[in-house]
């Protein structure tokens, strides 16, 4: 299992910016995105379940104002950080592709699995 170099542990704070990044699948990249969320960092693939929009209003901005919720800037669909479930709005019970990460040593890396990597 291949490991890649998304960022630095220290580029992402709870509830606070995101991390963009592209991952390739079956030879068709895909926006993708990492943030913390109580103390872990998740992953999804940058995709409203709703429609095939990115989620972020500015770049790197997946929270909505309180910190506790993703939200698609489109229509306001709301998204649990760490499961990627839909919580509310259009989404209609489409939640988030999760995106395999880990934190290790101060560095946030994707785990390529089967031709995945990261751009």
């Amino acid at each position: 299992m291949k490991q890649r170099l998304i960022c630095a542990s220290s580029e992402l704070v709870d509830g606070g910016h995101g991390v963009r990044f592209t991952v390739d699948r079956q030879g068709v990249s895909e926006p993708a995105f990492v943030v913390r969320f109580e103390g872990r960092v998740h992953a999804h693939l940058n995709r409203c379940g709703h429609l095939p929009v990115q989620l972020d209003w500015q770049p790197g901005e997946f929270f909505d104002h309180s910190g506790l919720y993703l939200i698609c800037a489109t229509h306001g669909a709301l998204y649990a950080p760490d499961s990627g479930r839909c919580l509310g709005g259009r989404c209609n019970g489409k939640g988030l592709e999760a995106v395999a990460v880990v934190e290790h040593d101060g560095q946030v890396l994707l785990i390529e699995e089967g031709g995945e990597s990261v751009g």
